[in-house]
């Protein structure tokens, strides 16, 4: 068979949703008339709303950045010791706990969804665990009924790190109404995006106070600061872009599941290729493409095919690899939390995002499929 000829123009894994630049400058206009650039300017408020209702949350509190957000969230619960989580992750999951002086326990992850294993929970408690902090991989939930009976047990709190999640819903309800809080990122690698930013989704107006606070230096008001606090505050421009996005992500989606479903029509028949299945009552957020390549039957490996595509100009992405349990700084973990993780560490040898965003077309999917097929053949 002949060789597929190579893309003229590189094919990343993704590429930033980009609004229309005079629109965007309209809204930098209101920014430059006000004169107000950041503390919870009208861009800043205005965003925070529209977000409440499309996500379905009763308080949202934006950020300049997700992992920012992390760490806030874990002072707002007051977390110490030990926190159950997933080392199939962005490191920033991890880190945050290290930033707030907790003791990150990895737990293997669920060999169908790549999220926490929900059922290898429970074993791993000590009297020093405080938290679950789970992670939404690629956007599928976690077993979130299975997770809240084991904290409801064991009085521990529940965050969920959902950067991969914005506008899923679990039969209906939003994301982030699950657990004691949630995460998301807008960093410009994500679907909804304000170019770095994020913000944390909880159901207790209580919580939502104390965020403020912390992300704000403490400060109750110019002659009270309650707490030590930190500078997480999202800016106006920021915001404003955002604002203007929120517009273009029906459309944006819209693409994105046809370029999936593309995908999936495909490669869901190949030998050697494992596709992320659809959850029924799951709304998708499309944010990646990810599918699992097993050795034995497709004839060469992940790293092989990763390789290969680039000489075709296609840039995909080993996400995630390595395990966060493998980085240097989390070898003084005990063997229990870094050993012990059979599925994680198969998992990270085989998956491959493949490249997602609404500027692709069918028929460039359909040549990245058949560039990848013929590598089995």
């Amino acid at each position: 068979m002949a060789r597929k000829k190579p893309f003229d123009k590189p094919i990343y894994v993704t590429r930033p949703l980009l609004p229309d630049l005079d629109k965007f400058n309209q809204k930098l206009q209101e920014i430059w008339d006000s004169q107000w650039l950041t503390n919870n300017g009208k861009q800043h408020l205005e965003l925070e709303q529209r977000l409440q209702q499309i996500l379905k949350i009763p308080y949202l509190s934006l950020f300049n950045n997700g992992t920012v957000a992390l760490i806030v969230g874990c002072q707002s619960l007051r977390l110490s010791g030990e926190v159950i989580t997933t080392p199939f992750t962005f490191p920033a999951t991890p880190h945050v706990l290290t930033w707030n002086n907790i003791k990150p326990i990895f737990c293997d992850i669920d060999p169908v969804t790549m999220n926490i294993d929900a059922n290898k929970i429970e074993s791993m408690i000590t009297p020093q665990t405080t938290a679950i902090l789970g992670v939404h991989v690629y956007g599928t939930p976690c077993n979130v009924i299975k997770i809240q009976e084991i904290a409801d047990k064991y009085g521990l709190k529940v965050i969920y790190d959902a950067a991969h999640a914005f506008g899923v819903e679990i039969n209906g309800v939003g994301i982030g109404n699950f657990g004691d809080l949630s995460m998301m990122s807008f960093h410009a690698t994500k679907l909804f995006h304000t170019a770095e930013g994020g913000a944390l989704l909880f159901k207790d107006h209580n919580l939502k106070a104390r965020v403020e606070l912390l992300k704000n230096f403490g400060i109750k008001n110019e002659e009270e600061v309650v707490m030590p606090g930190i500078n997480g505050k999202m800016n106006e421009i920021q915001a404003s872009l955002g604002l203007v996005l929120l517009d273009y992500i029906e459309q944006e989606k819209f693409q994105r599941q046809q370029l999936t479903e593309t995908y999936r029509r495909c490669l869901e028949n190949v030998s050697g290729i494992r596709v992320i299945p659809e959850i029924y009552g799951i709304t998708n957020s499309y944010q990646y493409f990810v599918i699992r390549i097993e050795q034995e039957l497709f004839g060469c490996d992940r790293d092989y095919v990763h390789k290969q595509l680039k000489e075709y100009n296609v840039f995909t992405r080993k996400y995630f690899y390595p395990l966060c349990s493998d980085y240097p700084c989390y070898k003084y973990l005990p063997s229990s939390s870094i050993a012990n993780l059979p599925v994680a560490n198969q998992v990270a040898k085989e998956v491959l995002s493949l490249p997602l965003y609404g500027g692709l077309s069918i028929d460039d999917v359909e040549r990245i499929c058949e560039i990848i097929i013929e590598m089995k053949e």
